[in-house]
């Protein structure tokens, strides 16, 4: 299985180059770590910055350089800072080609759930809500199985959901899944030395499985 590490490294194979990519909080913020050194692309920070770089080493930070989880980050050459209204029409405008999140839970039909459970307290909704609103292409990362070793991939969505039908991608620490238009979660690549039948019994909701399923390469 892989270490949140090992989900940053995977999903940053599927930024392309000139993208301009929103990277939520959690696990797609490592994300910024594993870009290829080849690929140009603009990170977006939703609390007002334009071309985020990689974290900081220790003993580098600055504590008013920060992204949208509050941890701080570093500012590459052209980098451009504004206020939270022009970052986020940026982002309702669709001029965000990919928007990295994590989740809770999501549904075989691409619905997401990522900011609240019931009777916790949260800070708020964040930016969550317009970005699954406005991106057209979501890749999610996340756990496949809660820490009760249920499965966080679902026929639907138990907890209150931030956006309906906008997840394409998932990727885990057990396999990478395109989400079908149909719906269902169709198995693309296997997290190494993880077997089939281990995703099949991790996932609660309809799985797609074609051919042989090759592990991911993370070359």
């Amino acid at each position: 299985m892989l270490d949140k590490t090992g989900i940053a490294k995977r999903i940053a194979k599927e930024i392309k180059d000139g993208y301009y990519v929103n990277l939520g909080i959690g696990i797609p913020t490592l994300v910024a770590n594993y870009i290829p050194a080849h690929i140009d692309v603009v990170l977006q920070s939703e609390n007002g910055l334009l071309g985020m770089g990689p974290f900081p080493f220790e003993g580098e930070e600055d504590a008013d350089v920060i992204n949208a989880g509050k941890q701080t980050i570093t500012m590459l050459p052209g980098s451009a800072i504004f206020d939270s209204a022009m970052s986020f029409g940026m982002i309702r405008a669709r001029k965000v080609n990919l928007t990295i999140l994590g989740a809770m839970e999501v549904s075989e039909n691409g619905d997401i759930a990522n900011w609240k459970i019931p009777g916790k307290m949260v800070k708020g909704m964040g930016g969550a809500m317009d970005l699954v609103a406005s991106a057209e292409n979501i890749i999610v990362a996340m756990q496949h199985v809660n820490k009760a070793g249920e499965s966080k991939l679902l026929p639907q969505c138990t907890l209150p959901l931030t956006g309906i039908n906008c997840v394409k991608k998932i990727v885990t620490e057990l396999a990478v899944l395109d989400v079908l238009p149909g719906g269902g979660f169709k198995l693309l690549e296997r997290a190494p030395g993880v077997s089939v039948e281990e995703i099949k019994s991790a996932t609660g909701g309809k799985l797609i499985i074609e051919g042989e399923i090759p592990e991911m390469d993370f070359n």
